[in-house]
C-alpha cells in the first residue's frame, strides 16, 4: 500500500520536459509508470484515447469501463487510478494550462470546454466511429510533431490540440442553443468558480449570493433550474469530493482532514461524511486504498 498519495507533474513522468508537454503512445507510457495503477493526482491536464484494451479506470472515485474508442479528460487535482486487463494501448497527452494559454489571448480558454469542467459526465466520452478516426488521426499527427520536431513544431501541436478540443466539444453541442451563454448560465459558472475557491471557508449559500450580488432565493432557483441541485448541495458535494481526495492520503489523519475543511470538530466531519456516503471516513479510506 502506498504511504502517501503521489502528485505527479509532467517533469516527474518524463526524462525530457518540453514546453510543459508530454505526448506518447499509451502502451509504452503505461509500461514505464507502473505506480500509476495506484491512486494518484496530476498537477497538469491529461487526456487519453484508448485504441485497445479492457478493464477500468477511476476518476474522483467513479469507475469507468475501458473500451476502444473512449477518450477521457482530467484537470489538475483529480484523483485517478487504473485497473487494466491485458494489453492496453492508445494515446496520451499531458500538458500544462500555460502550454495552451501562451498561444491564446483569452484568459481561461480551456474552461470553455465542458470536458475540462471537472464534471465526470462530460469528461469520459465514447466516440462515434467517424469521430474516433478523426481524433485518432489528429493524435497521430501530434505524435509525429513531437517525435520529429520541425520549425514551429510546438505551435503546430497547439493548433492540433485545439482542433481536437473543438471537434469533441461539437459532438454534444446543441445547434439550437446560442453560443453565447445566458445570464443564468454565466451566474452558475461564477458560483461554481467561487465554490472552487472557497468551499473550505465559506459554507452557506447566502454568503455566496452576497458575493454575486443576488438574493439566496435567486441563486437557489438558478442552481435547481440548470443542474437540478440546490445551491447548498453544490457546496456540500464539492466539500465531500475534497474530503475523499484527502482520505486516500494515509499520511493525513481524520482529524487533520476535518481541520483542513474547517469542520468545527472531528465528530461533525464524520457525521457529515457518513450522511452523504453511508460509511464513515475511515471505512471509505480502507476501501479506497484496498488493492
Amino acid at each position: 500500500m502506498i504511504q502517501n498519495i503521489p502528485v505527479y507533474d509532467i517533469c516527474s513522468l518524463s526524462d525530457i520536459r518540453q514546453d510543459d508537454l508530454l505526448v506518447s503512445r499509451f502502451a509504452p507510457y503505461l509500461d514505464s509508470h507502473k505506480k500509476l495503477f495506484f491512486p494518484h493526482k496530476h498537477s497538469f491536464y491529461h487526456l487519453v484515447l484508448f485504441t485497445e484494451g479492457s478493464g477500468s479506470h477511476t476518476i474522483d472515485f467513479e469507475s469507468f469501463t475501458v473500451k476502444p474508442g473512449q477518450i477521457y479528460f482530467m484537470i489538475p487535482g483529480q484523483v485517478h487510478s487504473w485497473h487494466f486487463k491485458g494489453f492496453t494501448d492508445g494515446y496520451i497527452i499531458n500538458f500544462s494550462e500555460a502550454f495552451i494559454q501562451s498561444f491564446i489571448l483569452q484568459p481561461g480558454y480551456l474552461h470553455n470546454f465542458s470536458f475540462f469542467s471537472g464534471s465526470l459526465q462530460d469528461a469520459v466520452i465514447d466516440l462515434p466511429k467517424e469521430s474516433f478516426e478523426i481524433v485518432r488521426s489528429i493524435l497521430e499527427n501530434i505524435l509525429i510533431e513531437v517525435v520529429k520536431p520541425a520549425v514551429a513544431g510546438s505551435d503546430m501541436v497547439r493548433l492540433l490540440m485545439l482542433q481536437l478540443f473543438i471537434h469533441i466539444n461539437r459532438l454534444n453541442a446543441n445547434p439550437d442553443v446560442s453560443i453565447k451563454p445566458t445570464y443564468n448560465q454565466t451566474l452558475l459558472k461564477n458560483y461554481q468558480n467561487l465554490i472552487e475557491q472557497h468551499y473550505a471557508d465559506i459554507k452557506l449559500p447566502k454568503d455566496y449570493a452576497e458575493l454575486l450580488y443576488i438574493t439566496p432565493n435567486h441563486l437557489n432557483a438558478v442552481c435547481k433550474d440548470l443542474v437540478g441541485l440546490s445551491a447548498g448541495e453544490l457546496i456540500r458535494n464539492r466539500t465531500l469530493l475534497e474530503a475523499k481526495r484527502m482520505l486516500v492520503n494515509p499520511g493525513l489523519s481524520i482529524s487533520e482532514i476535518a481541520l483542513k475543511l474547517n469542520f468545527s470538530d472531528n465528530s461533525y466531519f464524520t457525521k457529515f461524511f457518513k450522511k452523504a456516503e453511508g460509511i464513515n471516513p475511515e471505512e471509505f479510506r480502507k476501501q479506497a486504498l484496498k488493492h
